[in-house]
């Protein structure tokens, strides 16, 4: 069996997907914002492209970045420059062609805009206006990174996005402090340059037991998903200095303490409290035990847990 699987019919089928795209209503006066690629082309969806494409103005970040992609779609779309610098600015014109029945793409450097990058007062400003706002959805580095992770799952969804940390030291601290105290995976992006010292400062905050995913370059050619404890991360980056290059998601573990609770009814764990009270946590856990008809072994770790952070 060859290694590519020869479809006879793809022309006839990329024309029939097309046909149908193009068959989709594509209202005039309305904000299309769209996400791009997070580092591989082909990620750029087929309604996407035709937006783009049908589009009469195209707002993004940098219109250098997007050209490439354009040019690589064969998008011929005029650009404008729509960045935090002038975003104020760009949202009025962009209101000011909407008026005039124009359709308008919004588009960042990769992925969602206005989320984690330039946008949101661009689509306040459009939504405030009375205008539609459109969103056509893509590739995105921080479902990318929980698909690949499994931190999560169906009977416990739950994460937080927390975008960037603070580049120094003492606010990082503080930040991380906040954020990992959510009993939820945290995700979060940072830069190849300040990797190192912000690994440090999870490992202190956190605890050298709380797991962490490290995913870098995503979607693209060197992409790499890997989960280990705090107290290895730093050693694992050093191993290779590859590992250290590209742009980065990390994911912080629920901890362990947090994933028990989670998986306890919340009467539990007061009957628990009211138990430790006068208890010791054996036999804390092995009443509790009795009344819920949970393992012993998962209540006095719970047990044990609470009465230490009293």
């Amino acid at each position: 069996m060859s290694e590519i699987r020869e479809f006879s019919d793809s022309q006839a089928t990329w024309k029939r997907l097309t046909e149908r795209v193009e068959g989709q209503n594509w209202p005039v006066s309305s904000l299309y914002v769209i996400a791009t690629p997070i580092g591989n082309l082909g990620d750029l969806s087929l309604r996407a492209w035709q937006a783009l494409a049908r589009c009469d103005v195209i707002a993004a970040e940098d219109t250098r970045a997007s050209r490439a992609l354009m040019d690589a779609w064969g998008i011929s779309t005029p650009m404008v420059a729509a960045h935090r610098h002038n975003e104020a600015a760009a949202a009025q014109a962009i209101v000011t062609r909407l008026a005039a029945g124009q359709r308008v793409a919004l588009v960042s450097d990769a992925g969602a805009p206005a989320v984690s990058d330039p946008g949101a007062r661009i689509v306040r400003a459009v939504r405030e206006a009375g205008y539609p706002v459109i969103p056509i959805p893509g590739a995105s580095a921080v479902i990318a990174a929980l698909m690949a992770s499994g931190v999560t799952s169906d009977e416990n969804p739950a994460f937080v996005f927390a975008g960037f940390m603070p580049p120094k030291a003492g606010a990082r601290q503080k930040w991380l402090k906040q954020w990992c105290a959510v009993p939820a995976p945290i995700i979060m992006y940072e830069s190849p340059h300040r990797l190192a010292a912000a690994i440090k400062d999870m490992a202190q905050v956190c605890g050298p037991e709380r797991m962490l995913t490290i995913a870098r370059e995503l979607t693209k050619r060197f992409e790499q998903v890997h989960t280990l404890r705090m107290d290895e991360a730093a050693d694992w980056l050093a191993q290779d200095t590859h590992r250290s290059q590209g742009e980065f998601v990390l994911i912080v573990h629920e901890a362990a303490q947090q994933a028990v609770d989670s998986d306890v009814d919340p009467a539990i764990i007061v009957l628990l409290d009211a138990l430790l009270e006068n208890m010791s946590v054996r036999d804390a856990a092995r009443v509790a035990a009795k009344v819920s008809g949970l393992q012993r072994d998962v209540l006095y770790t719970l047990a044990l847990a609470r009465k230490d952070s009293v």
